[in-house]
């Protein structure tokens, strides 16, 4: 399953099926899971583990050390759950000793052609990154959420699950859960009623979330106002706890 071209550290672990295509470099300390497929011409360093069943394609660059002045050579990581789709030219880079020290990938994603994911992110499940999308250090996104091609989010940014962030976006600022964005500098332009559709969210909870967007956007409250509207229908509404924890969470303010 490895080619004879390829070159594999022998300190890296490889599950018995694991297959590596031509001219491809596995680095030491990289930990690779049953079924993941490394394409030609790519390069995986560590540390780093790698769960089942992902797919990196050629000239893709995994694990690489972090794009980061004040990083120094230690070791650091990244950790990539199972089922991910990292296509051509794809880049993620390992943590830094001045955060968390680790770049967390969760399953089930798709990372398109020439997208990035920086150092210490924490990235959810099922998220789609189309090309060219790419992420500062220490962001964090949520479940199912997609970025379109050409998007940027700045460093420290939050994204809440299910949101979608438009083709070109520069997203500056924290992205509540639900919020459909999009331009420069990225503005909200209602709720990401599709993408909620198709993931089983009810009519009645996309209506309640619809309510919760017009209570944050059109009413003119204060984000304390807003907020403080929201907890109280949260619980009646379960759906929106995970707007209200968004709110208590974010760090850089919202995008209003």
């Amino acid at each position: 399953m490895i080619d004879p071209r390829a070159v594999v550290s022998r300190e890296a672990e490889l599950a018995a099926d694991v297959t590596v295509g031509p001219f491809s470099v596995i680095g030491p300390d990289v930990t690779i899971g049953p079924g993941t497929i490394i394409g030609p011409h790519a390069v995986v360093n560590g540390p780093t583990s790698i769960g089942a069943a992902c797919r990196i394609y050629q000239f893709a660059s995994i694990g690489e050390a972090p794009q980061d002045k004040k990083y120094s050579g230690e070791p650091t990581r990244l950790e990539i759950g199972d089922r991910n789709v990292f296509r051509e030219f794809c880049t993620v880079n390992r943590g830094t000793v001045g955060d968390r020290g680790v770049t967390t990938i969760g399953s089930d994603g798709l990372f398109l052609a020439s997208s990035h994911v920086a150092h210490d992110c924490i990235i959810g499940d099922r998220v789609v990154f189309a090309n060219c999308a790419s992420i500062g250090g220490h962001v964090e996104i949520g479940d199912w959420v997609q970025l379109g091609g050409l998007s940027a989010v700045h460093q420290f940014c939050k994204i809440g699950a299910h949101a979608f962030i438009g083709g070109g976006a520069m997203v500056s600022r924290d992205v509540p859960p639900y919020v459909l964005i999009t331009g420069n500098p990225a503005m909200p332009h209602g709720v990401n009623v599709e993408g909620l559709k198709r993931r089983g969210f009810s009519p009645v909870e996309v209506r309640h979330i619809r309510e919760a967007y017009r209570i944050l956007y059109r009413m003119d409250l204060k984000l304390e106002e807003a907020a403080e509207r929201l907890t109280g229908l949260a619980r009646e509404q379960p759906e929106l706890e995970l707007l209200v924890r968004f709110i208590e969470r974010s760090s850089r303010s919202l995008t209003r």
